[in-house]
Order: structure tokens, then sequence, then C-alpha cells
């Protein structure tokens, strides 16, 4: 079985973010890790290559300095990546990444290809439905297992108030939610073996995608203002649950 699993390079998600001058998350100095849900799908990826055979390959859009993030999946026992090198993916909306990964793997002979449901930076959770439809798979999400049978796949995904299980053939799409595999620790000698499997590099601008124009356009970036303190409503009984009451409906507009 041919996987292809898409990772993306996100800052560490305990970090404390912060602004740049021109509104942009400020990246220098903080630590790029794999994207969480990147990581739950090469897991399951590595176990499926180890229950049925076959390779596991990563696939990224990013620069050079995304190399950190495909050498930790290579270290979980992903076998060789590709990187779509592309100074410009930090501006690329959801569509315009869709497109160039669904043009790469048009060409990479994928039997399934996995990736995170969302980031966990943006939070879109948009570019693994997109790739689907471009490639004109069936795709399951939020995914909390996945395994191979006589047929394809049975994909068990989150849902409001329950989970759905889905039959699909094979090659589809199936994007991870938490708990689909818990990520392992990759050894030293892992992490050594990792520096010595391919990586290979192809510029974004081979790409015809990559000269589609944005749909998308952040107009602006603010942080969650600071948490405010409760507030102590004094009187008896009957008084602050008159004045609670009001300060639902006036202040916080919630009743």
């Amino acid at each position: 079985m041919n996987i292809v699993v898409c990772v993306k390079q996100v800052i560490d998600t305990e970090a404390v973010i912060t602004l740049a001058a021109d509104g942009s998350v400020e990246r220098a100095g903080q630590t790029l890790v794999i994207d969480p849900y990147s990581e739950f799908a090469v897991e399951r990826a590595v176990q499926l290559k180890e229950e049925q055979g076959g390779t596991v390959t990563l696939l990224t859009l990013g620069d050079g300095d995304c190399l950190a993030a495909v050498r930790h999946g290579l270290a979980m026992g992903a076998d060789g990546a590709v990187l779509i090198e592309d100074d410009a993916w930090l501006e690329r909306d959801a569509a315009q990444a869709a497109a160039l990964l669904a043009e790469a793997l048009e060409t990479m002979d994928a039997d399934l290809i996995m990736g995170g449901w969302k980031s966990g930076d943006t939070a879109a959770a948009q570019v693994m439905g997109r790739v689907a439809a471009r490639l004109g798979l069936p795709w399951a999400t939020m995914a909390t297992a996945c395994d191979v049978t006589a047929t394809g796949l049975r994909v068990q995904c989150e849902v409001d108030d329950g989970v759905e299980v889905v039959d699909m053939p094979l090659p589809a799409v199936v994007a991870a939610q938490q708990g689909l595999a818990e990520p392992r620790y990759p050894s030293v000698r892992d992490v050594m073996g990792a520096r010595r499997k391919p990586v290979e590099t192809r510029p974004a601008a081979a790409f015809a995608a990559a000269a589609a124009p944005s749909a998308a356009v952040v107009a602006s970036r603010a942080l969650k203002p600071a948490r405010a303190g409760g507030r102590i409503v004094e009187g008896t009984t009957a008084e602050a649950a008159a004045e609670t009451a009001r300060l639902l409906a006036e202040e916080a507009k919630v009743l």
C-alpha cells in the first residue's frame, strides 16, 4: 500500500503568540513543530504500513525551514518525503494550498492519502477536503479509527454526539482527528536514520496551481483581549439573583 501523508509545520501549540509590526504572526524565535493533527495521520500511516506492507511518503508545502517537521515524520517511520518549496506558503489560502498538494499528488500514485482534519495554527479545516474534491476521491474527516478491509477502508469518524462508521473504496482521503493513533516518540537511532532518508524538493513555480490568485486575503489579525476578572454580586438572595439576571441580559447579552 502506497500511503502519502500531507504534513504541515506550525508554531508549537504551547507557545505564546505575538504579532509583528505588520500584523503577521511572529515566527522568529518560536519552536516550530510538526502539526499535531498531521502527526496523528503519520502515526496511523506507519502502523498501516507495518500491518499491510508498502511505503509511507510525506508531502509538505513550505520553505527550507519546514524540513525539521519532515524529518520528525521520517524519524517516526515514514520512508521518504516530497517538499513543495514555496517561500510564499504562509500567505497562501486553503484553496491554493490544496491545489498545489493535489497537483503533486497526481504524480505520486497514492492508494491512501492522509492528513490532519485541521491544522493547529489556522484551524481552517479545509485543505484535505479540497484535496479530495480536486482529485475526485472519497474522503472521511475527523477520523478516530482507520482500518483496511477486503474492499477498501473502514473509517470511524467523530460527529456531533456520536460516531459515524464509513466504508469506502481505495484510493481515498482520510483526515485525522485526535485519537486516531498515539504518536510514537522516535529514538535517537530513528532520528539519526531520518537524516539518510530521501527528501525530494520540487519548486512551487513548477506547478500550474502556484500561479492561481488567492481567493481570500487576511485583512487583519488581533490577539485575544486579556481575560477580565470576575464580579461579585452582593445583596440578599433575591437582590443578587435579580442583579445577575440584569447583568446577563444587558452586559453579557446572553439572555
